[in-house]
């Protein structure tokens, strides 16, 4: 067979967000010249966007740096380019360990358009923290009761909550509807419908960093243009979405007469691509509504199912600017608690009709000289999936109703009002990963595994998979869809390099 060595080897990347620039960026700078990422869109930065509403930046996508702290990959590299400021980048900064919810000041809201007071709301606040955390440590024991996070909590609720609160027993109703705002939070947080759907037994698998979360000062996107920079110019093709991945294949490539290579990239305007390795870095929702089609021949039966088990959600922000804000000076976050959801439940009965319900509250973004008075709010689940079809006015009304509704003032009105929209996204088709039901870290191994499988007689590492779905140690998507594109190319790498450090290898 044919040798080729790592300079001469053809290495495309499907999809030019972290995960795949990551990748690519490892590659050049270890002696792979012929390095390529096929982007379908027009833009890089995949779930890491950033928008503007009026004169402000937001981020449509990713939000923080989760555990912003050494150990953090996504953190070292926007301190080596100088986009955080220096608060978040101090050492103190870095120690604070918040176990993956950061430490927000909040205001609470009822429906009867009042606002709670600390004496009730922290309370249920601290009884919720321990059920999370008491949810999170079946992943290494096992031995948990029930399928789901969803179904636990709301069983220990039942279980303890008489005894928690029988000193309180006047406002017992309306703190069962503060755990319910609690349970949509965390479908925000997973990316999920309902946390009944969140598998219990794998749900202390992310590991958190320390670090006190923060964002960055000009934009999510700075960090991607500074890695861009570091590419060739010629390197990405955009506005090219991929059709198939052909591999195990047989035919000689375009423009390479008595060549072979085992992959061919057929995109869907025509156009093909030869290659010896493609990195695939598409979302897990894109694989789940193409999974037949994408691959030929398609994937093995066991990725199929893992793919199918693993848990992919929407999760969408609505952004609100106003002329004057309505919350107290030092409030982070707002929470919104209906009086009458008294049931334990984080779905709403009637999507179409009561979709608003499932939106949890909003952060205020600070500081207020950057931003001046805007909320992100936040909404997961099939009713956000449902706010995509709705117009921006019908959305707009929608949610200055609620604040009416919340505030008892009939007269606030947001001046402007941005969305995302990341399940109608067709190369998203949601939002992020979470553990579903079923699945474990089996079924993120069996994702990541390179095609064709071991102990083939083919051409190894034809098709490799990277993606924050198949790295399953940290709780940041952007940090793990780093590490994943990393650990991708450092397979590549270490197949291109025999015990004797020579670079070529037999293909």
């Amino acid at each position: 067979m044919a040798l080729r060595s790592a300079s001469d080897s053809q290495i495309f990347i499907i999809g030019c967000g972290i995960s795949g620039i990551g990748a690519a960026q490892k590659l050049l700078k270890h002696g792979f010249h012929n390095v390529h990422i096929i982007e379908a869109t027009a833009r890089s930065g995949g779930r890491i966007r950033t928008g503007r509403l009026g004169d402000n930046i937001v981020e449509i996508g990713a939000n923080w740096i989760h555990g912003p702290s050494k150990e953090n990959p996504v953190f070292r590299l926007a301190c080596d380019y100088q986009l955080l400021d220096k608060e978040s980048m101090s050492e103190e900064n870095q120690t604070i360990d918040i176990g993956g919810h950061p430490l927000f000041v909040p205001n609470w809201f009822i429906s009867a358009g009042q606002k709670l007071g600390p004496e009730t709301m922290g309370p249920v606040m601290e009884f919720f923290m321990k059920l999370l955390e008491k949810s999170q440590q079946f992943h290494d024991g096992g031995g948990e009761p029930l399928p789901s996070v969803g179904e636990f909590i709301k069983a220990e609720v039942e279980r303890l909550a008489p005894e928690e609160w029988k000193e309180d027993q006047a406002n017992i109703a309306i703190k069962m509807a503060m755990i319910n705002t609690l349970l949509k939070l965390e479908c925000c947080v997973s990316g999920t419908h309902t946390m009944d759907d969140v598998g219990l037994g794998a749900f202390g698998m992310y590991k958190t960093l320390p670090g006190l979360d923060c964002t960055f000062p000009g934009g999510y996107e700075g960090l991607i243009d500074h890695m861009m920079m570091e590419l060739p110019k010629d390197v990405i093709l955009y506005n090219k979405p991929v059709k198939c991945i052909h591999w195990n294949y047989t035919k000689n490539g375009p423009k390479t007469t008595g060549t072979s290579f085992p992959v061919m990239i057929e995109c869907v305007n025509g156009e093909t691509f030869a290659a010896d390795h493609v990195i695939i870095t598409v979302p897990l929702g894109y694989l789940k509504k193409h999974q037949s089609t994408f691959l030929s021949p398609p994937l093995p039966l066991h990725k199929l199912h893992s793919i199918q088990r693993m848990g992919f959600g929407t999760n969408n922000k609505i952004f609100l600017e106003f002329e004057q804000p309505f919350w107290d000076e030092d409030c982070e976050v707002i929470y919104l608690v209906w009086e009458d959801e008294t049931h334990l439940a984080d779905v709403v009965s009637d999507v179409k009709m009561s979709w608003i319900r499932k939106l949890i509250g909003f952060n205020v973004l600070k500081p207020t000289e950057r931003y001046g008075h805007v909320l992100c709010g936040w909404i997961a689940g099939w009713e956000s999936e449902y706010m995509e079809t709705l117009s921006e006015l019908e959305v707009l009304h929608s949610v200055t109703q609620l604040l009416r509704i919340f505030t008892g003032n009939p007269t606030i009105t947001p001046r402007k009002l941005l969305r995302s929209r990341w399940f109608h996204d067709p190369y998203s088709c949601g939002s992020y990963t979470y553990v579903a039901k079923g699945c474990s870290g089996y079924d993120i191994d069996n994702l990541a595994e390179p095609l064709p499988l071991k102990g083939s007689n083919s051409k190894p590492l034809q098709v490799l998979f990277a993606g924050e779905a198949t790295h399953g140690s940290f709780f940041s998507t952007v940090h793990g869809a780093l590490l994943s594109g990393w650990r991708e190319a450092e397979r590549l790498i270490t197949h291109y390099t025999p015990a004797s450090g020579s670079v070529s290898s037999k293909l």
